[in-house]
């Protein structure tokens, strides 16, 4: 069963496996708060358990997708004192972002970002972690943190793991804003999208591009591709070896290799059209706003 949430809205997608998440605080930008950052870390915490899911989607509601720290809470925490042998509360609010980020991370399904409006410090984090980011156009990326007398502490090292050093270094020390195109230049995101329609096409190419994938395969691809630069070079190629030789082993690639030589799908395969996209993001929009209205 998944977790309750108040600020998350979760829609399932049982028969092909998706998890749909929507950050759910849109009159404030979705921006995060010490209980929303407990609510995603135990909704990934809980989502690598489950085998049976192989996509979790993630979106913003209300145009945006989020844009960083509710800076009321950062402050609310300095304002209390710091208790002789207990850590500073700041310290703990400010490292549950990161421990957000290395959850989401590392969960073994395809995480996919739907990024538009502000994408602004945790945000930010977030489409760093995402295996496939998607952006509109005019969305508005950047890390303002270091204009508010701020750094940018918990999501710097996953800035430079995904777009390098020397771009980290300009963003970072300079509080740049840019739309999806430039973070397409960047590395940051995949691909840009126009409309909602040219989304819905996009994101239906792509959730049918994973899904054609073996579950247990991608999951395992996801590890070895995040080990590397974690272990030595000769434990990446043993515990790579390890896990393919898992695959082999096991149903999955018997299935896959017939698929292909029979020239069909895999059993595992789903598809989507433009439409189906559209009607699962009206239904959600849909739940949302009954539950607002109880």
């Amino acid at each position: 069963m998944l977790p309750v949430c108040q600020f998350l809205h979760l829609s399932h997608d049982a028969a092909a496996g998706i998890l749909r998440v929507t950050l759910n605080r849109p009159e404030a930008r979705n921006a995060l708060t010490v209980e929303m950052l407990a609510e995603l870390i135990a909704l990934f915490e809980h989502v690598k358990t489950r085998a049976d899911l192989r996509v979790v989607l993630l979106r913003g509601n209300g145009g945006h997708f989020c844009a960083g720290a509710d800076l009321k809470g950062v402050f609310g925490d300095a304002q209390k004192p710091v208790v002789a042998g207990e850590k500073d509360p700041v310290i703990t609010m400010n490292r549950a972002f990161g421990e957000m980020l290395r959850v989401a991370e590392a969960i073994p399904q395809v995480l996919i970002s739907v990024l538009e409006g502000g994408v602004l410090g945790g945000g930010f984090g977030l489409a760093c972690v995402s295996d496939i980011a998607l952006a509109h156009q005019a969305t508005k990326f950047g890390m303002p943190e270091t204009s508010r007398g701020l750094p940018p502490a918990q999501i710097a090292p996953f800035v430079v793991e995904r777009i390098g050093l020397t771009q980290a270094r300009r963003l970072c020390l300079t509080s740049a804003q840019f739309n999806g195109d430039a973070a397409l230049r960047y590395g940051l995101v995949h691909e840009v999208f126009a409309d909602e329609a040219a989304l819905n096409t996009l994101l239906a190419d792509t959730l049918n591009q994973v899904l054609r994938c073996g579950p247990a395969a991608n999951a395992r691809t996801k590890e070895i591709l995040l080990s590397v630069g974690q272990l030595d070079p000769d434990a990446v190629l043993d515990n790579a070896a390890a896990h393919f030789a898992a695959c082999v082993r096991s149903p999955e690639a018997p299935e896959g290799i017939g698929a292909f030589l029979q020239k069909r799908a895999p059993t595992w395969a789903h598809t989507f059209t433009a439409d189906d996209v559209a009607q699962a993001q009206a239904a959600v929009l849909a739940s949302i706003a009954q539950e607002m209205a109880q």
